[in-house]
């Protein structure tokens, strides 16, 4: 099986993604510009893959609350026309996207959260939650999968859209908020972050990379315009979060929380199920977030 992969020199693709496809499938990399609408065409149709997966985008979620366009261009428009090729693979399998659990945006329950109302249990969002996008990068991916389920229904474009979960375990970035926290309390005593008020869901890169494998190993399963949200259903303040960390650092320094640009629109609540992509594929993912944790800590040790 051929596939073309887009994105393969990101977080998900370099490190481990690729390497494990390599093991299995004709892998092909898309060196072209998402945005160079021929060169695109001319490279799929070389290609002629069975299956697309598309990884590539820009996925710094605070920095696009102000390159705004520039997030709308690479991840909406650069999808739309990888997407307008894809159309015209007649044998293609699947094309299997990465989409965001941010899409879920706004829940009324974020308002609450906000208001410093004590939440008992904490929603988990699912396929069937109605997405509010609430940051450029949200709704660029959210208007990727509508476009999705257009060429679906119009063309019978198979596919499949995976709403990541804040993944972790990153060997080379300490932009993302668990390898920041981890990053900083090795490196000094004062850790500077922004809001300690919001929850979030955490999936261990090992998990996410078998959650992609999995369903690329199964398109007849899954191809049908399948959403999957990943979970797991885990969420933490992100304050609580930092306080496991530095338990398991053994750091006693201080942590500056809202040293960083308020965001519009802060989203107080992210979390996810598994549910759906168990029951159609039978994944779940492994990995407890203690053990994660201690992975990602002794890979940033090093």
């Amino acid at each position: 099986m051929k596939i073309l992969v887009t994105g393969s020199s990101g977080f998900i693709g370099y490190h481990y993604l690729t390497p494990r496809l390599e093991k299995e499938y004709e892998i092909h990399h898309l060196k072209s510009d998402l945005l160079d609408f021929k060169s695109v065409a001319d490279e799929v149709h070389t290609v002629q893959p069975d299956q697309i997966v598309h990884l590539a985008a820009r996925t710094e979620v605070e920095k696009s609350f102000y390159e705004q366009t520039s997030f709308s261009q690479v991840n909406y428009v650069g999808t739309v026309n990888l997407i307008e090729q894809a159309t015209k693979i007649k044998h293609l399998k699947n094309f299997v996207f990465a989409s965001t659990m941010e899409v879920f945006g706004w829940q009324p329950i974020s308002d609450r959260i906000e208001n410093g109302e004590e939440i008992a249990q904490l929603e988990a969002f699912n396929e069937n939650t109605q997405p509010n996008p609430n940051a450029p990068y949200a709704v660029a991916k959210y208007a990727c999968e509508k476009y999705l389920q257009y060429a679906h229904r119009a063309m019978d474009l198979p596919f499949t859209a995976l709403r990541l979960t804040n993944c972790y375990g990153r060997k080379d970035n300490n932009f993302f908020v668990t390898e920041q926290i981890i990053s900083q309390m090795l490196t000094g005593e004062i850790c500077n972050l922004g809001y300690k008020e919001p929850y979030r869901n955490f999936i261990y890169i090992d998990d996410m990379i078998d959650a992609w494998s999995t369903v690329i190993s199964n398109p007849d399963k899954c191809n049908d315009g399948k959403i999957f949200t990943l979970g797991p259903n885990n969420a933490l303040k992100i304050e609580e979060f930092a306080n496991i960390i530095a338990k398991k650092l053994s750091w006693n320094g201080d942590i500056n929380w809202n040293t960083k640009p308020k965001r519009p629109g802060e989203i107080f609540l992210l979390n996810s199920d598994y549910n759906l992509i168990y029951n159609t594929l039978g994944w779940k993912p492994k990995i407890d977030l203690e053990t994660g944790l201690d992975k990602t800590i002794e890979i940033l040790k090093k």
